[in-house]
């Protein structure tokens, strides 16, 4: 965002690269052409332009929300593989999940979006060779991050414990965890690679490799946890197993396609070259989406304080993971709207980056107000899915109509930090994530929660006020931005790079 606060470019970089992108599905200039030909009458152009995009967004949308959703599943039925254990078993794999695991998650995933950033802005400014490079040093990071990560997991049953949640449950949730601790370093390569292909818009390999993991992940969870008795711990044991076949799938395909000789040219010295200039951008980037992914695992955390632990957890972990299914969907639209918002920046194309947000912004919000109202008709059974207790059933019920609006607000949400990210604005929602997040949302919750004895609903009202206001702070800044200061901005912050680049080199290999 600090862009917004630079001098203005003389005149707008309309210009395209000098050679076409090589794949049909990227623009090549002529939504750019559309949008600035004035002699066009006015809706004639929108019409025009709106068929293109909705065509480049659906090529990168559809097979991105599948990735995520696919992702998401193997979690949710590991949830439900426990759930059926018990309730017990239930509460700790949410718990798990929820209160360590989101945490690891948000970080990695933050890190790791500096790739998406800087590999979308260079695939579209055509820098090519770049994009390997930035591949490797993310991935360097992110497993280093993950050694001090691991620390955190061993020790998750004291650290539950001394922030206040049930020792029988912290207990079973710690299981739950150890048998995570290998897909730590699934995230630390993974995350990277992800945001490397999205930024080429190599989308439907992903897509391919995660629905043939799925069905292994199914597979090898009811082997493990019902036949073979493992539980909890097997339970997590699969998930990690999954999450490195994606990982080596997802490898292979990059040392093997031709799609990939141009931005992957092997491993480099290089790599290790600028990380702490490098990890400045990914810290940025994780703390941005951290706070946001943080958000919830602290409603479920703040849960297991109320009078009746279990229940609440049971029914927020139902309800949150609802949630989470369709933000899957949203977040493939923040993919889709990072990888179309860096890829103008970087070609130069400022109204095209411009017309991307506003029509994936609209169509990830009616995708949402969908899913909102097949949840309200849903809502008395939906609970069933997990487990069998009425009483679970009722608390689920009771919470629908707050998480109905919250589906319709994250079909909003996601789609701005997509945004953010392909402009490389971290930094800025970051300090937005915090003042709306954590100085009023958790905050307004705890007082309905406790102070008014609301509950979960209380808990959860109150964090929605905080989503609601950051929502509204995105909106206002990303459409009223400049969106040829942000062209300048993203080849400024290019060139930076590849100037420093030899530099560091000799300076380590001296």
């Amino acid at each position: 965002m600090d862009s917004v606060n630079k001098k203005s470019a003389e005149g707008p970089l309309l210009s395209p690269p000098s050679h076409t992108p090589p794949a049909h599905h990227e623009s090549d200039g002529k939504l750019e052409r559309i949008l600035s030909d004035t002699t066009v009458p006015y809706f004639r152009r929108i019409r025009s332009a709106s068929w293109i995009e909705l065509k480049l967004l659906f090529f990168l949308a559809a097979p991105a929300v599948f990735v995520y959703l696919t992702n998401y599943v193997m979690s949710m039925a590991t949830q439900i593989f426990s759930g059926h254990l018990g309730n017990l078993e239930l509460a700790a794999a949410s718990l798990g999940n929820t209160g360590i695991q989101i945490f690891a998650y948000g970080l990695m995933l933050g890190m790791g979006s500096a790739v998406e950033t800087l590999c979308g802005q260079a695939y579209g400014a055509e820098k090519y060779e770049m994009l390997g490079t930035y591949l490797q040093r993310s991935t360097i990071l992110l497993t280093i991050t993950g050694l001090f990560l691991t620390v955190i997991y061993i020790f998750s049953k004291p650290i539950l414990i001394a922030i206040g949640q049930s020792p029988r449950i912290s207990s079973s949730a710690a299981l739950f965890v150890y048998g995570l601790i290998p897909q730590i370093f699934a995230y630390a390569i993974n995350f990277p690679i992800s945001k490397f292909l999205q930024a080429q818009s190599i989308v439907l390999p992903s897509a391919y490799i995660a629905a043939a993991t799925l069905v292994v992940h199914l597979g090898l969870s009811w082997l493990v946890v019902f036949k073979i008795g493992w539980g909890l711990v097997g339970a997590s044991s699969v998930l990690s197993l999954s999450w490195w076949i994606v990982v080596v799938a997802q490898f292979v395909y990059i040392v093997k396609s031709e799609k990939c000789k141009k931005t992957w040219n092997g491993f480099t010295l290089e790599a290790f070259s600028g990380l702490p200039e490098f990890f400045k951008l990914s810290a940025a980037s994780a703390v941005m989406l951290c706070l946001e992914s943080w958000y919830f695992q602290i409603l479920v955390l703040l849960a297991g304080l109320l009078p009746e632990p279990e229940l609440a957890l049971d029914s927020l972990s139902i309800c949150t993971t609802v949630l989470g299914w369709v933000f899957m969907v949203s977040v493939g639209f923040n993919a889709a709207a990072s990888v179309r918002v860096s890829n103008e920046l970087g070609a130069r194309n400022p109204k095209s980056a411009s017309f991307s947000v506003k029509v994936v912004t609209l169509i990830s919000f009616l995708v949402s107000v969908i899913s909102a109202v097949v949840v309200i008709a849903l809502r008395d059974v939906i609970s069933y899915i997990f487990t069998e207790g009425e009483v679970v059933a009722a608390a689920v019920s009771d919470l629908c109509p707050i998480l109905a609006f919250s589906l319709v607000l994250n079909g909003i949400q996601p789609v701005l930090s997509g945004v953010a990210v392909g402009c490389g604005w971290q930094a800025f929602v970051a300090y937005v994530n915090v003042g709306c997040y954590y100085l009023v949302g958790v905050p307004l919750g705890v007082i309905l929660g406790f102070y008014f004895n609301f509950g979960a609903k209380g808990l959860w009202l109150g964090m929605l006020g905080g989503t609601t206001m950051q929502t509204i702070i995105l909106m206002w800044v990303t459409f009223r931005t400049d969106w040829n200061k942000e062209v300048e901005a993203s080849l400024q912050r290019l060139n930076e790079w590849e100037d420093k680049k030899e530099p560091l080199l000799n300076s380590v290999i001296a």
